[in-house]
């Protein structure tokens, strides 16, 4: 069976919903076939799936320009949607062309709706599977701009074409469409190391895979040691780098004692999966952020703080609440699994 699976490389939030549903469909269908297309390098995609997949290093959709990991580029986003809708037609007809060449029996988007439409031109079986759609993003911040109306409107047909809508816990409600399927949570947990970390109570800063300045004065705390990227360029003797480690970003979320991050789906879900409390910064213009704040002061501990005090460096407080808190019990992932037999099920033609 093939199964072609188009993952948006807008963050590695995408990728760390998908990857784990995927391990889970081959474990159960051990001759699955996997074309993945995907702009994110392989090696990256790589660290995520250990199912076998042929990579089309390229990507369908860029979800919204982003100025770093906080910040939307709104009038880029708005002239790169016009681009993409120029002619969409055409451009449906394209990616439909591409498409069939690779003749796969099922079509999985996280969640391009180019890919959508491009199957449903063709004729091939397709399902959409995400927490956010890239309507609803999109019309947060564009829906009152010239001609955004008849772009939102392609970009609804196409996600309302697939067989079903896979929406993941946490997730926005998405009234718009009625082909949700509702799912639960879905993350590939940490392995806990902490032994092979530098000694303290730690904190990782993790940002989701899009860069963020960091330049902020971070507080001197006590026992407290910070793990970064190395871009941060911080020299200080309570700062380790995460490079340094032999852990992926995910066995380091299981490891420390807090993350330090913005609301993301990825970094959100397996931070509750391990038990972890989550410090964020808050960007309130981002559409998908209540749902899953919500999701994580209800399963686990989490804090918020402005983004004024995090570039003031004024969170020591808010993080040494959740450091002297208990540590919250590991929320169970049913999602993967529940993905993984919807798709098994189509892919064997059932429903």
């Amino acid at each position: 069976m093939h199964l072609y699976v188009d993952i948006s490389g807008h963050g590695l939030g995408h990728l760390a919903q998908t990857a784990p549903v995927l391990d889970a469909l081959a474990a159960r269908l051990p001759q699955l076939r996997l074309t993945l297309r995907c702009a994110l390098p392989r090696e990256r995609i790589a660290r995520r799936l250990a199912t076998p997949f042929t990579h089309l290093a390229s990507g369908s959709d860029f979800g919204l320009v982003m100025k770093n990991a906080l910040d939307v580029d709104v009038s880029a986003s708005l002239a790169a949607y016009r681009a993409l809708h120029r002619d969409w037609g055409q451009r449906v007809e394209l990616e439909a062309e591409a498409l069939a060449r690779h003749a796969p029996h099922l079509v999985l988007s996280n969640v391009s709706y180019l890919a959508l439409a491009a199957a449903k031109r063709v004729g091939i079986p397709a399902l959409a599977m995400s927490s956010l759609n890239w309507a609803a993003i999109g019309s947060a911040y564009l829906r009152d701009e010239p001609g955004f109306a008849a772009i939102h409107a392609e970009m609804l047909a196409a996600y309302q074409g697939a067989q079903a809508f896979l929406r993941l816990t946490p997730g926005m409600d998405m009234p718009e469409l009625d082909n949700l399927v509702p799912i639960g949570p879905v993350a590939k947990p940490g392995r806990r190391a902490r032994d092979t970390l530098p000694d303290g109570r730690l904190v990782l800063v993790a940002m989701g895979g899009i860069p963020v300045s960091l330049a902020v004065p971070w507080p001197r705390l006590p026992g407290v040691r910070w793990l970064m990227p190395r871009a941060s360029g911080m020299k200080r003797c309570d700062v380790s780098f995460i490079e340094d480690t032999s852990l992926t970003v995910s066995d380091l979320i299981a490891s420390v004692d807090v993350v330090l991050t913005k609301a993301g789906y990825g970094t959100f879900v397996e931070a509750a999966a391990s038990g972890t409390p989550v410090l964020y910064v808050q960007r309130p213009d981002w559409p998908e952020e209540a749902a899953l704040t919500a999701w994580q002061r209800r399963v686990s501990r989490c804090r918020a703080v402005t983004r004024q005090a995090f570039e003031a460096g004024q969170f020591g407080e808010q993080l040494l609440e959740l450091l002297d808190g208990p540590r919250p019990a590991p929320v169970g992932l049913t999602g993967n699994e529940e993905a993984a037999d919807f798709i098994a099920r189509r892919l064997g033609g059932e429903g």
